[in-house]
């Protein structure tokens, strides 16, 4: 049996889920899941408890709890999400960047009184590196380019100013997404189309299982990957490219049409402007973004790494058409 313990911050979620699930599907994992939620009496939490996980309750905004939930762990997987829903008191406290990078805080303190041995903190590169000073695309918030980036890099430094023992998992657009909002759509012809805004160039992607997978590997090899950069996708594909596997997938035939980056952002619905200046760092940037992951490497953490078409033979169903 066992005495080694994983705290999965957000595990009833998207990454810390993907964590939770290969901790639980793992038969040889060294390790046993404690899974952190806000609500412990949650339809997902009952389940993971029921599938023989300790729940913890901890909130990202509450040191306190995340220092409880943390106490006796031999290693802890955080996570922020820009993207949380939030009550209107934190939504006008302030801005969504500047909590993720104060939950960080919280959670490398936590980490830190805990004693917990190994920190896998999932972030992102920081776009500023890219685009500077320059006015190529708008500031957001006085000082960020793509928010829901820069605040993770921003944050890197506080496991490193609290010392702690930490890999920092770079990840990047979740195959998810085109079952969701970033799918193939019909034109006024009837006709599939993905509108993507990356011009001619290649887009990381992976599947949110894979991110949980290629931790749990970092765990089992333990100290060798403390204090370094693991950058991590499943493919490298460009928006025609990207299309054609959907096409394969779906029967049925997908066309790519490129969107500027000015036309994404003048869309209405919030945070366009936002997810504009990303896609237009993911193609600017493709060749050092795609150039820091490499997929042999990952695939050497993860054996069963999901490739687009891998993915969609198992999601196909999941797309909108």
């Amino acid at each position: 049996m066992t005495n080694k313990t994983i705290a999965v911050v957000g595990a009833t979620g998207s990454q810390g889920g993907g964590l939770a699930n290969a901790i639980s599907t793992d038969a040889q994992s060294p390790f046993r899941l404690r899974a952190l939620t806000r609500n412990a009496q949650s339809t997902k939490a009952q389940a993971l408890a029921a599938a023989g996980a300790e729940i913890a309750e901890a909130d990202l905004d509450d040191e306190e709890s995340l220092r409880r939930a943390f106490d006796g762990v031999d290693a802890a997987f955080v996570v922020t999400d820009y993207w949380v829903d939030r009550t209107p008191d934190k939504e006008a406290s302030r801005t969504r960047a500047d909590m993720e990078i104060a939950q960080a805080g919280n959670a490398a303190r936590a980490a830190k009184a805990a004693g917990v041995g190994h920190v896998v903190w999932s972030t992102l590169e920081d776009t500023r590196d890219h685009f500077g000073e320059t006015d190529s695309v708008p500031t957001i918030d006085g000082r960020f380019k793509v928010p829901h980036f820069d605040a993770k890099a921003e944050a890197d430094a506080l496991f490193i100013e609290y010392d702690v023992p930490t890999t920092f998992l770079r990840t990047t657009m979740f195959f998810e997404g085109f079952a969701g909002p970033m799918g193939p759509t019909r034109d006024d012809s009837g006709a599939l189309v993905l509108t993507l805004p990356i011009a001619d160039q290649r887009l990381s992607g992976i599947a949110v299982s894979d991110i949980g997978r290629t931790a749990l590997t970092i765990f089992e090899r333990g100290g060798s990957f403390i204090g370094q950069t693991v950058s991590i996708a499943g493919d490298h594909l460009t928006g025609e490219q990207y299309a054609a596997a959907l096409d394969d997938a779906l029967g049925e035939p997908v066309a790519y049409r490129p969107m500027s980056w000015d036309d994404f952002r003048a869309q209405s619905f919030p945070g366009a402007v936002e997810m504009g200046n990303m896609f237009q760092y993911y193609a600017e940037n493709s060749a050092d973004f795609v150039g820091a992951r490499d997929l042999a490497a990952v695939r050497q953490l993860n054996p069963g790494l999901l490739s687009f078409s891998d993915w969609l033979a198992l999601h196909r169903n999941e797309i909108r058409r």
